[in-house]
């Protein structure tokens, strides 16, 4: 079938397309009833199907003959070491840790947070709670104790499994102190804290409530798979947020299991054997998905990396990774390959190793901008694949389906909706608007296999944040437009729309303008409050190694560019020379704390944050620059 005819199938018959690919998978119990609604009122996929996830994405190629294939491949330039899995021996470290967590009591049901670094016993983790049936919920190493408090009193888990460390480039975290902060901090106190022990760093272990991981194994008895129902949870990740308390995305295992199966064929182009590398991290949804899930369940090899596109120890990392393991997908954000651009501006690296095994680039996490797409693609002469999607849909909603058929790119379009994504484009009332007019993108009910049914532990927030905007709609928080090909263009959160004298602006527009001028490797354009306008945009600008401009004269550039580009309309006019900018772990930058800093207005600087100095590097240049409120 076409992407037209699957897309059409999917909207106009939906039980009837994911039934179809439900057939994909194999179930303990095939189920009878696609589409039905739970005690909720919320749509739910195969609801009396029973199946286990860990076993599809092992047990099963293991049956098929596939036992010997590559399963998982660890590189870790941060630690000199390699390893390798295949799906026999994944399988079994995975029934044995099964047995280590069912020795601590762990049921069906049962819920375990997992702090790790990007370290092989972190899938294996994972995969043994699938096992079991229990609930696992994945806390991204080196979140501060406190926030690590409040994940551990929201899923109550019965054990938590750790490491004594992770490592970021040259820098050893210790991971038993925060640890046990966490676990003096949190009201719920699990009973069994499991860690493995890093030879880079050890850690004294708590007789009383800690077990060694090895010691774990050497004891243990293998679990068996334990079947579930389809919406029977398999994980709970948590979505960041500055404040307040953290918001449980919960995924289930029916739905789970075959958009991800669907996504590897039809997204990515991934088939059975296939080399795929997700360089992020298990602790995001990219991790959850594309790291240990999907690449499993669709029998390809999945490379585990622990370590930076950058200074582990070059800007030439991806591309050794590519042709060592011969990868022949390579899915990163686009901050990723900004800031090989940044340290390496002729993509000079590159040439010293053999790509010819690497098909595609996948990009997403954050907004393409034309400059990078452009930058890749000259250099790396692959196709480029800008897909957009959330924690909360945990697979693509949009992109452009090489399993398919490739579909003309245009620039700053993340292509076409998803089969299974009816996404339109609504108007503050809830109507839908004309091709090419902007407005919030929200998707029409039903969604898809593998989006959330809920919030864990808090059901009515699920309903108050994504489905009580506009009736029968999934609202995104994005803004953007879709054109008379139906391709659709995301313009960024809703709340990077600013009002310029009563023009409604995307700053995302003026990024990719600013980002387009030979000196700037990155940048942000923030709203900023204005007595005479309301807001006006302020760039923030990161300049590629080596350059050496004066910043008057490339101010005097760039607002010529954006206002030849967009118009005078966008009122453009300042643009500051940062070091750094503010970013999460996961590489997307923190616009808001930039606008809070801009406008002199009081924020908390979030657990996520990469680079903590940096906020106080960038107050103290704006207000250098006289440009700070």
């Amino acid at each position: 079938m076409t992407y037209q005819q699957q897309y059409k199938k999917s909207i106009n018959d939906p039980e009837g397309f994911w039934a179809e690919q439900a057939g994909r998978i194999q179930w303990f119990k095939v189920p009878d009833v696609t589409l039905s609604k739970d005690e909720h009122g919320v749509d739910r996929w195969f609801a009396d199907g029973e199946l286990n996830t860990a076993y599809l994405a092992l047990d099963y190629h293991v049956l098929q003959g596939r036992g010997d294939q590559l399963a998982l491949i660890y590189d870790s330039p941060v630690t000199n070491t390699k390893r390798s899995y295949t799906y026999k021996e994944l399988t079994a470290a995975v029934a044995r840790f099964a047995g280590v967590l069912k020795a601590q009591g762990i049921e069906k049901g049962d819920r375990v947070v997992i702090y790790m670094p990007m370290v092989p016993e972190a899938a294996i983790a994972m995969l043994a709670c699938a096992r079991l049936g229990a609930i696992h919920s994945v806390v991204f190493g080196g979140f501060a104790a406190s926030e690590l408090a409040m994940r551990i009193d929201d899923a109550a888990p019965k054990v938590l499994v750790s490491a004594s460390c992770g490592i970021e480039v040259n820098k050893i975290i210790e991971y038993k102190p925060i640890l046990d902060a966490a676990i003096d901090i949190a009201a719920h106190k699990p009973s069994r804290c499991i860690v493995l022990q890093r030879d880079l760093c050890r850690c004294e272990l708590n007789d009383r409530y800690d077990l060694d991981w090895e010691i774990g194994m050497a004891a243990a008895e293998p679990a068996d798979c334990t079947p579930v129902l389809a919406t029977d949870p398999l994980y709970v990740l948590y979505t960041s947020g500055t404040t307040g308390k953290p918001k449980g995305v919960v995924r289930d295992n029916g739905g789970h299991a075959v958009a991800m199966k669907y996504s590897m064929d039809v997204v990515y182009d991934m088939q059975i054997g296939d080399v795929f590398w997700a360089a992020s991290d298990v602790g995001w949804v990219v991790g959850h998905s594309y790291i240990v899930y999907a690449p499993l369940l669709a029998g390809c090899t999945t490379v585990f990396y622990e370590g930076k596109p950058v200074r582990t120890p070059d800007a030439g990392a991806f591309w050794r990774v590519c042709e060592e393991y011969g990868v022949k997908g390579l899915f990163a954000a686009p901050t990723a390959f900004r800031a090989v651009r940044k340290e390496d501006p002729d993509c000079l690296l590159a040439q010293q190793y053999d790509l010819s095994k690497l098909k595609t680039i996948f990009m997403a996490g954050e907004r393409l901008d034309p400059p990078t797409y452009d930058w890749v693609l000259e250099h790396i002469q692959r196709p480029i694949v800008d897909h957009w999607w959330q924690t909360e849909t945990g697979w693509a909603i949009a992109g452009n389906h090489i399993g398919l058929e490739p579909a003309k790119v245009k620039a700053g379009s993340v292509t076409r909706p998803s089969p299974g994504y009816n996404v339109q484009i609504l108007d503050s009332h809830g109507k839908a608007v004309a091709a090419n007019e902007q407005g919030s993108i929200a998707i029409k009910l039903p969604l898809p296999p593998g989006c959330l049914p809920t919030i864990w532990g808090n059901h009515d927030r699920f309903v108050a944040g994504y489905l009580r905007t506009f009736d029968g709609y999934y609202i995104t928080g994005d803004g953007g437009y879709l054109d008379d090909d139906n391709y659709l263009f995301v313009l960024g959160r809703t709340d990077d729309i600013i009002n310029v004298a009563g023009h409604r602006l995307s700053t995302g527009e003026m990024e990719e303008v600013v980002a387009g001028h030979s000196a700037v490797a990155e940048c942000a354009v923030i709203g900023q409050a204005s007595d005479l306008k309301g807001e006006e945009p302020l760039g923030l600008i990161l300049l590629k190694d080596g350059i050496d401009i004066d910043e008057e004269e490339l101010q005097r550039e760039l607002v010529k560019r954006v206002r030849d580009q967009i118009g005078a309309v966008a009122s453009f006019k300042h643009a500051v020379v940062v070091q750094r900018l503010p970013k999460t772990r996961s590489g997307k930058i923190l616009r808001k704390i930039l606008r809070n800093i801009a406008n002199n207005e009081e924020y908390i600087a979030p657990s996520t944050i990469d680079d903590p100095a940096c906020l106080a590097e960038i107050e103290t240049t704006l207000k250098e620059k006289g440009v700070r409120k």
